[in-house]
């Protein structure tokens, strides 16, 4: 058995993952509840259902990026026919960081999809690039670090990002148009 096809087996299915949530869940789901696959990703999501990939998601429930990122994956999963296991990323440190962001931060989520074999197929993660994009645009608004305001304006600035995740559909589709990108 591959490493990648044990570390799934390992993996809480989203039933248990959502059950061990304390801090987004609400807010995840509310995303999971109105966010809707459209037509033409369902039409080319069809074809991966042959492939039954799987997909390991690195996740915690605190971040903010998985509480947007997480939900739209489940509803691709669903109308692609790929089967999710969610590891916690600070139990499953071993395999965070074979997959940091720029080679040093342990940014979540990652999705790691994987073939019947345990082979890799794509990786996705943390964030869409337009998203990434919109973060850094934020932060150039923030004082400097050193700066008494600047935890204060930080923490704002977070806030605003997780509201406008929360109904901005726009958001929505630009996350799974990037995901799907990565499978088709």
């Amino acid at each position: 058995m591959t490493e990648l096809l044990s570390w799934f087996q390992k993996g809480m299915t989203v039933k248990e993952y959502i059950d061990s949530m304390d801090k987004n869940k609400t807010k995840m789901l509310s995303i999971y509840e109105k966010f809707v696959v459209d037509e033409e990703s369902i039409n080319k999501l069809a074809a991966l259902k042959s492939r039954e990939l799987r997909v390991i998601v690195l996740t915690e429930d605190w971040c903010g990026d998985a509480m947007l990122n997480n939900p739209i994956l489940f509803r691709i999963a669903e109308a692609a026919g790929i089967e999710i296991r969610c590891l916690l990323r600070d139990q499953n440190l071993e395999l965070m960081d074979q997959y940091l962001t720029n080679g040093t931060s342990r940014a979540i989520p990652i999705f790691i999809f994987i073939d019947q074999e345990g082979s890799e197929v794509a990786v996705w993660g943390p964030r869409a690039p337009e998203m990434q994009a919109l973060v850094e645009r934020e932060r150039t608004n923030l004082p400097d670090r050193e700066a008494p305001d600047f935890q204060e304006k930080q923490l704002a600035m977070y806030k605003r990002l997780v509201a406008s995740y929360q109904t901005d559909e726009t958001i929505w589709q630009t996350v799974a148009d990037s995901i799907i990108s990565k499978l088709i």
